[in-house]
């Protein structure tokens, strides 16, 4: 089953398990019967596990400064929440994935043209590698290695390039959401004066967050890195808050 709080490896051309069945990533049509309807099964706890959580989160009555329903340029958080599974410790393993400091000495036309190039070179010269074919366990959150790595570790090496390319960390920003395809994935987030925008493995383009379709869950905390916020904007979630301030530079 799918948790909330969780990012897995997805490899574009690899195999899943779901149960005990192999299922090539696709179609339901190639399924076998027992495996199409696993899937299906999956998808629905997973939909509603979301319903379940908006529902909470007006029961307890946040600010209408977080309501809205065309999606602004910036990702709002909703409330603080846990840090996914994989990040435990990350802060003391890279000091730089949870840094506050520095400041930008780049222009924004400059800025773009650095995030794409760094996206592009990421994706291509770093191999899809699961955690548990790599490391024998899931959600271990590390830069790439010679192997390659998965879609956490893809985040993490972009983030550092960036940071050494003169970026400010605060600015990047770590995000785990569920992808078209409702699967767990994570991607980061270059906050600019003008919006969010989203660095990922599946995509070579950058884009706007409101623009991948994807289901934002968590975000880290800009003014605290260390801690996360719950975001849950986009994708299957109609209602998306919409930012009411500009980003920090």
């Amino acid at each position: 089953m799918i948790s909330f709080g969780t990012i897995s490896s997805r490899p574009l051309n690899s195999r899943r398990d779901v149960g005990h069945a192999n299922v090539m990533l696709g179609g339901t049509g190639d399924m076998p019967n027992a495996a199409s309807q696993a899937v299906l099964e999956i998808k629905e706890r997973l939909i509603l596990g979301v319903i379940v959580i908006i529902s909470l989160i007006c029961l307890t009555g946040f600010s209408s400064a977080f309501a809205g329903s065309g999606g602004g340029p910036f990702l709002v958080a909703q409330s603080a929440t846990s840090a996914p599974p994989g990040a435990s410790g990350l802060c003391t393993k890279y000091r730089w994935a949870c840094a506050t400091s520095g400041q930008p000495n780049i222009s924004q036309s400059a800025l773009i043209r650095l995030a794409a190039s760094v996206n592009t070179k990421v994706n291509r010269r770093t191999r899809e590698i699961a955690d548990q074919t790599q490391y024998g366990r899931d959600e271990y959150w590390t830069l790439p290695t010679a192997r390659g790595g998965d879609c956490e570790d893809f985040v993490l090496l972009k983030k550092k390039t960036l940071i050494e390319h003169g970026v400010a960390s605060k600015n990047l920003l770590i995000a785990t959401v569920l992808d078209r395809h409702l699967d767990s994935h994570a991607v980061l987030v270059l906050r600019t004066p003008k919006g969010d925008l989203v660095l990922d493995n599946l995509n070579k383009d950058i884009r706007p967050w409101k623009k991948t379709g994807y289901t934002f869950l968590k975000l880290q905390n800009p003014l605290a890195p260390g801690s996360w916020h719950a975001v849950l904007s986009g994708g299957i979630i109609k209602e998306r808050p919409t930012a009411t301030s500009t980003a920090t530079w």
